[in-house]
């Protein structure tokens, strides 16, 4: 399913993208700030329309795995989600995160405008002058492209999941790492 609608620029929520790894890790800490409307998975950045999981997998679409995330600036910042977003990830892994390899699994920031992208670029500005990392942030800012929703067995998955291994070994550190941990 292709995301075609655009929000009501009235309405206040906005939206942002990322790829940092497996969708179900980025969803699941999203889905815990307060001020995000939705975290939706899916795909963006590649050269085919309305791509299948399979296909994303095989790292020849040039899609990331991202997540959408819908929220509202009055609760939470966009500069909050760029936080939350360098704290779940290794940002300085070229197309790797733990044991998911390819291009699909690569830290990307779509921007939606030129103040995420400002805001995006200053973040890895401040986060290379940090020290936190030893090597260079390798995390892409690019302009978001059609989004292309996952498949639903993707969607939720660590709250229909909860005890499964990948959920207990992948996702649930990073939650407490984040301060999300429920």
């Amino acid at each position: 399913m292709t995301d075609s609608v655009q929000p009501d620029p009235h309405d206040g929520i906005r939206t942002a993208t990322f790829g940092a790894g497996c969708f179900w890790c980025v969803e699941a800490a999203c889905q815990l700030l307060d001020g995000v409307e939705s975290a939706v998975p899916g795909y963006m950045g590649g050269t085919i329309v309305n791509p299948a999981y399979e296909q994303v997998c095989s790292g020849d679409t040039g899609h990331a795995e991202v997540v959408r995330v819908r929220f509202n600036p009055d609760r939470v910042a966009y500069k909050d989600l760029l936080n939350l977003f360098w704290k779940i990830h290794d940002p300085t892994t070229p197309n790797r995160q733990g044991a998911d390899v390819g291009s699909q699994y690569r830290s990307v920031i779509f921007y939606h405008d030129d103040r995420q992208k400002e805001a995006a670029e200053r973040s890895i500005e401040d986060l290379a002058a940090s020290g936190i990392f030893k090597d260079p942030v390798v995390t892409e800012v690019t302009p978001a492209s059609e989004f292309f929703e996952a498949e639903a067995y993707h969607h939720d998955y660590y709250k229909r999941n909860r005890h499964a291994p990948y959920c207990q070994v992948v996702i649930a550190p990073k939650l407490r790492k984040s301060g999300l941990a429920q």
